[in-house]
This record gives structure tokens, C-alpha cells and sequence, in this order.
């Protein structure tokens, strides 16, 4: 079985998670819940999901300058976070990292998929 193959579910599973980061986002949360209230939980989230990421293309030899140059922006957007203790500036920097999350998984994604 080829490596493409087998991770394949895991591009599917990253895109479902990253997509319900976004849908929730653009829904506007629950009607009693603060946002700001989520974003611990999903940022762990986002973490894991860059953690996953390194650890996959680490052995696999796909870590490319385009990769490290990513982590080095989502490395300084979550530093942003942590330190942005009022409302719209953390959920911007949230939003922010799990934009360069996206970006980081599709190019890992083409790099896997079509052999790049």
C-alpha cells in the first residue's frame, strides 16, 4: 500500500477539523457562549494538529523552506495569541494560525499526493 494511500484519511480528518474551526467561527458561536471561551480548547486543538504535521513529514523527508518558513509564521501568530488578552485581537490571531495551518496541510497534502 502506498504511502498516499494511507494518508489520505488523515488529509481528510485535518480538512474536517479545520473546516468545523472555520464554520463554527462564521456562525458566530452559541447564543450564551462567549467565543473567546472556545479558543483554549480549539487552539489545543490547532497545536496537536501542527505537532501532527512536523511528525508526519519529518520521517517521510517532505519538510521543505515553504514548511519551515510556515511554522515560523504560525509559531509567531500563536505567540500573538497568548499574548492578546482582549477580544477581536485573540479570535484574529486564531483566526489568523488556523489560516497558516491550512496552508501548511495542503502543501504537505500536494507534496504527498502528487509526489512533488
Amino acid at each position: 500500500m502506498s504511502v498516499q494511500m494511507v494518508l489520505l484519511p488523515v488529509f481528510v480528518l485535518v480538512a474536517l477539523t479545520l473546516g468545523m474551526f472555520f464554520w463554527t467561527g462564521r456562525r458566530g458561536g452559541n447564543a450564551g457562549r462567549n467565543d473567546a471561551s472556545e479558543l483554549p480548547h480549539q487552539s489545543s486543538q490547532l497545536d496537536l494538529l501542527f505537532y501532527a504535521l512536523i511528525a508526519l513529514g519529518l520521517p517521510l523527508r517532505k519538510i521543505d523552506l515553504v514548511l519551515v518558513a510556515l511554522s515560523w509564521v504560525f509559531a509567531v501568530v500563536r505567540v500573538l495569541q497568548a499574548g492578546i488578552f482582549g477580544g477581536n485581537g485573540r479570535s484574529q490571531a486564531f483566526v489568523a494560525g488556523a489560516l497558516v495551518l491550512l496552508a501548511m496541510w495542503l502543501y504537505f497534502a500536494l507534496r504527498m499526493l502528487f509526489l512533488l
